[in-house]
C-alpha cells in the first residue's frame, strides 16, 4: 500500500471517530505491522517459488462448496476439509499453505439451504442499521464477533465487507450496505473489515465496483466518467481499504463503462493495483467470470467456478501458459498475492481456535440494533408514557418475529426463523426469495418493556379489522414491512399488500398511532403527516425486538442518523424507472450515471430537491446545543466544535461536517463526523480532520487530486439540510497524491 498524506490523515480522522483522541497526525506505522507485511512477502514470494505448476493453478480457481441439484458434478469428492459453504480453493499441504474456505458473512456466518445441521449463528441488523449508528468502534466489533463465529465453524474467508453506494433506493440488495456517502461506507467498512482481520481471518470488500442495482446485475453497464467514479464509489473502496486493509477485493457482476467488472484492466490494473498500491488478491463474485483473458486484466482468483460457463482459470488458462499467451510473471504474482494475504492476515498459523461467546456476540447485535435505529418524526407521542394501560400492536407477525433481508446474507440466528415465507421469482436467485422473520416478537418485548401496559395484537390483514383494535388502545404501534433480497430490485417506493391503507385507517382510529418501518430502503410514507411518531429500524437483526421496544419505551434514548436520503417520490431520483426492468433476465443494458459523484444527499442539493428526509437525520428524546465553531486551513481542514446536551435526559450526538460551497456554488459533501455521549447538561469539545480527498476534484488529465484554491465554506449540522453553525476559509491549491 502506498503511503500518503492523504491516507494518514484519513487513518488519524478514523482513529479519532472511533476513541474520541484527538487525531494523531502522520505518525509512522507501528514497526510490528511493518515486521509482519515484511514476513508476508518473503513468505509469499519464497513459497510461490517452491510451487509446480499445478499446485499455483490449484489456488486460482475453486468451487462453491454447497450440493445444489443443477450446480456442478453431484458425484464430485469433495477433500476432506471442505466445510460446507460459499467456497472451497484446495491449499498446498506441503508447503503449509491452507485450503481456503470461505463463508457469506455480510450480516453473519451463514447456514445456505442449511447445509450444516443444527449451526446457527449470529444475525447482525441490516448494514444500513450499522451505517446509522456512525459508529466505527461498533463496526470493528461488529466485524470481530463474525470472525470469530467463522474461525469456529473452520472458516478462514469472510465474503463480507459490503462497500457500494446506495445510489438507487429501490436497489434490493442496499440492506446489505452501508450509505450513500463514500466517507461513512470507507470509514465504517474498513473498520468492520479491520475488526475481522484482527480475528485471523481475511475479509474482503465487495463489490468492486458499480454493483446498484441487482435488474439485470450480469449485464447492467454502468457508465461513468472516471472522475466521478474516483471521488464517489472509488473513494469508498478506498478509505475502506486504506483502513481495513482487506485480504481479498470481490469484483462485481456489473459491467463499468463497457467492461466487466471482474476482466476490467482499468478498475483492477489501473486504478486498485497501480494507483492505490493493493497488495491483496482478486476473486470474482459467483459466476461472474466469462474468460481466461479476465486473469491479464486484473483478477487472481476465479470464484464458484461451477457457476461459470467453464473453470477459465484451470485448463483454458494453462494452455494460454503453454502457448506464450499469458505471461508467467502474472501467474506468479496471482498467485503471490494470495499466499501473501493469507499470512498478512494470520490464516496461516492457526493453532487452536477461540472460544466464541455467544451471549457476549448477542449483545453487540442488540447494541448495533439500538444505536441504528433511527427516529424520523415524534410529535410527542414516543417515549410511549408509563400511563399507557393498553398497547394495541398491528402488522404482519410481529407478534412472532422481526424481518430480515433476504439472498447470500441470510443469517440462521440461535433462536431461529420464526417464520418462513417462499416468495419465489424466475432467474437464478427466485430460490433464495424466501422472507424470514427472526425468533423474538415485538409484542412480547413491548409487554416486557411497558410492563404496566396490556399489549393485544391484529395482524394487519383488513384496514377495518386493524382500526377496531387500533380504537380500542391508548396507543397503536403499526410494523409496516418490505422485504429486499439479493438478485431482486422493487420497481417503487411503496410499502406493498395495501400497508398504507392500514396505516391510514389506524390513524384515523387513534391519534396515538406510531409506526415502525421495517425495511432494506426508503419507503414512500403518503401517511406520515396522519401519525404521531415514525421510527426506521431497519432489518434489526437477532435482537431487533428488544432494541426496538427498548427505544419505543424510552428505555434506550434513539441516536441513529439516517446513512440514506428518504426521498418523497421516484420522481427526486435520478431516474424514475430502473433500466431494464421486467425485461427477461440478463438482458444487455446500459445505464449512463447521470448523478456522477453527485450520490444521495448530494444529489437532492445539487438539483435544488427537498427530501422527505435528508441523510443525516435523526432525533433523540434530549436536544444538543453546538458552538464556538473553529476551521483552521492548512494542508487540510481542521474544524473543532463544542457540543452540549441542553436536554433533561443522557443521549447521544453525531455532530457532522459538510462542506457547503465553494466561491459560492454548491458543493454538498460530508467531511466529517464522530458520535458523542453526553449526560445531561454536558459539553464536550470535538476535532475533525479532513480527509483532503473530499475538498478535491479528481483531475483526470494529470492522475491526481487537486484542491482548488477558494473561499470553501462549511458547516456543522444536524443533517445534510439542516446547518448550524457556518464558517467561510480561503483553501489554497493543492495537488494530491493519487
Amino acid at each position: 500500500m502506498k503511503t500518503s498524506t492523504a491516507c494518514a490523515l484519513v487513518l488519524a480522522c478514523i482513529a479519532s471517530t472511533a476513541t474520541g483522541k484527538a487525531p494523531a497526525g502522520a505518525e509512522p506505522r507501528p514497526v510490528a505491522a511493518s515486521q509482519r507485511e515484511a514476513e508476508a512477502d518473503r513468505w509469499a514470494a519464497e513459497t510461490e517459488a517452491k510451487m509446480t505448476d499445478d499446485e499455483r493453478f490449484s489456488l486460482i480457481h475453486g468451487f462453491m462448496a454447497l450440493r445444489i441439484p443443477g450446480l456442478g458434478d453431484p458425484k464430485m469428492v469433495w477433500p476432506d476439509d471442505v466445510v460446507p459453504g460459499a467456497g472451497y480453493v484446495r491449499g498446498v499441504a506441503r508447503l503449509g499453505v491452507p485450503s481456503l474456505r470461505e463463508t457469506d458473512a455480510s450480516l453473519g456466518v451463514t447456514n445456505p439451504f442449511g447445509v450444516r445441521k443444527n449451526d446457527a449463528a449470529t444475525a447482525l441488523p441490516a448494514g444500513l442499521a450499522l451505517g446509522a449508528s456512525f459508529d466505527p468502534e461498533l463496526a470493528r466489533q461488529g466485524g470481530n464477533i463474525v470472525a470469530h463465529e467463522a474461525r469456529a465453524r473452520g472458516f478462514n474467508v469472510l465474503l463480507g465487507g459490503g462497500i457500494n453506494l446506495a445510489r438507487d433506493p429501490r436497489n434490493g440488495r442496499n440492506f446489505e450496505y452501508i450509505s450513500e456517502d463514500p466517507l461513512l461506507s470507507g470509514v465504517m467498512g474498513g473498520a468492520a473489515i479491520k475488526g475481522a482481520q484482527d480475528a485471523g481471518v481475511i475479509s474482503t470488500a465487495k463489490h468492486f465496483a458499480l454493483n446498484s442495482n441487482e435488474t439485470n446485475r450480469h449485464t447492467w453497464n454502468a457508465t461513468i466518467d472516471e472522475g466521478a467514479l474516483r471521488e464517489s464509489d472509488l473513494l469508498a473502496f478506498q478509505i475502506a481499504i486504506e483502513t481495513g486493509k482487506p485480504g481479498s477485493i470481490m469484483c462485481a457482476y456489473n459491467l463499468v463503462n463497457g467492461a466487466k467488472a471482474c476482466g476490467n484492466d482499468f478498475l483492477l490494473n489501473q486504478v486498485l493495483k497501480r494507483d492505490w498500491g493493493y497488495k491483496g488478491w482478486v476473486m470474482s463474485d459467483w459466476g461472474a467470470v466469462s474468460g481466461a483473458d479476465f486473469a491479464a486484466k486484473g483478477l487472481d482468483q476465479q470464484s464458484g467456478e461451477q457457476i461459470d460457463k467453464q473453470v477459465w482459470f484451470d485448463a483454458p488458462l494453462k494452455a494460454k501458459l503453454a502457448d506464450g499467451s499469458f505471461d508467467r510473471a502474472r501467474l506468479s504474482d496471482m498467485v503471490r498475492r494470495i499466499l501473501r494475504s493469507m499470512k498478512a492476515v494470520g490464516v496461516t498459523d492457526w493453532k487452536q481456535q477461540p472460544k466464541v461467546d455467544m451471549a457476549a456476540h448477542a449483545a453487540t447485535a442488540l447494541e448495533i440494533a439500538r444505536r441504528g435505529i433511527v427516529l424520523l418524526k415524534n410529535d410527542g407521542a414516543l417515549p410511549i408514557a408509563g400511563s399507557a394501560r393498553t398497547i394495541a400492536v398491528i402488522g404482519e407477525k410481529a407478534q412472532i418475529g422481526v424481518l430480515s433481508g433476504g439472498g447470500s446474507s441470510q443469517g440462521l440466528p440461535p433462536r431461529g426463523w420464526a417464520a418462513s415465507d417462499p416468495i419465489g421469482g424466475a432467474g437464478q436467485m427466485g430460490a433464495w426469495r424466501v422472507a424470514r422473520w427472526f425468533a423474538g416478537a415485538p409484542t412480547d418485548a413491548l409487554a416486557a418493556a411497558a410492563p404496566q401496559a396490556k399489549v393485544s395484537f391484529d395482524p394487519g390483514l383488513y384496514p377495518a379489522a386493524a382500526a377496531a383494535a387500533a380504537a380500542q388502545a391508548d396507543v397503536a404501534i403499526v410494523f409496516v414491512n418490505k422485504y429486499e433480497v439479493e438478485g431482486f430490485d422493487s420497481p417503487d417506493l411503496a410499502l406493498p399488500r395495501g400497508q398504507d391503507a392500514v396505516v391510514e385507517a389506524v390513524a384515523k382510529a387513534n391519534p396515538n398511532t406510531i409506526v415502525v418501518l421495517q425495511t432494506g430502503n426508503p419507503v414512500t410514507m403518503p401517511w406520515r403527516d396522519q401519525v404521531k411518531a415514525i421510527v426506521a429500524a431497519w432489518y434489526p437483526g437477532q435482537e431487533g425486538a428488544q432494541a426496538i421496544a427498548e427505544v419505543l419505551t424510552g428505555k434506550v434514548n434513539p441516536s441513529g442518523r439516517l446513512p440514506i436520503t428518504f426521498p418523497q417520490g421516484v420522481e427526486q431520483l435520478p431516474y424514475t424507472a430502473i433500466h431494464s426492468f421486467g425485461t427477461p433476465e440478463n438482458t444487455p443494458v446500459t445505464v449512463p450515471m447521470r448523478e456522477g459523484a453527485d450520490v444521495g444527499y448530494r444529489w437532492f442539493a445539487r438539483q435544488k430537491l427537498t427530501p422527505m428526509y435528508a441523510f443525516g437525520h435523526g432525533l433523540s428524546y434530549t436536544q444538543f446545543a453546538y458552538s464556538d465553531l473553529s476551521v483552521r486551513s492548512g494542508k487540510t481542514l481542521t474544524a473543532t466544535v463544542t457540543v452540549q446536551n441542553t436536554g433533561s435526559r443522557a443521549g447521544a450526538d453525531v455532530p457532522q461536517l459538510y462542506l457547503q460551497s465553494i466561491d459560492g456554488s454548491v458543493e454538498p459533501r460530508l467531511l466529517g463526523f464522530k458520535r458523542v455521549e453526553l449526560a445531561p447538561g454536558e459539553r464536550r469539545t470535538i476535532s475533525l480532520t479532513v480527509d483532503p480527498r473530499l475538498l478535491a476534484k479528481y483531475d483526470t488529465a494529470v492522475g491526481k487530486w487537486q484542491i482548488k484554491r477558494g473561499n470553501y465554506t462549511v458547516a456543522i449540522a444536524k443533517s445534510a439540510t439542516e446547518p448550524v453553525l457556518s464558517q467561510t476559509v480561503a483553501v489554497t491549491a493543492q495537488r494530491l497524491p493519487r
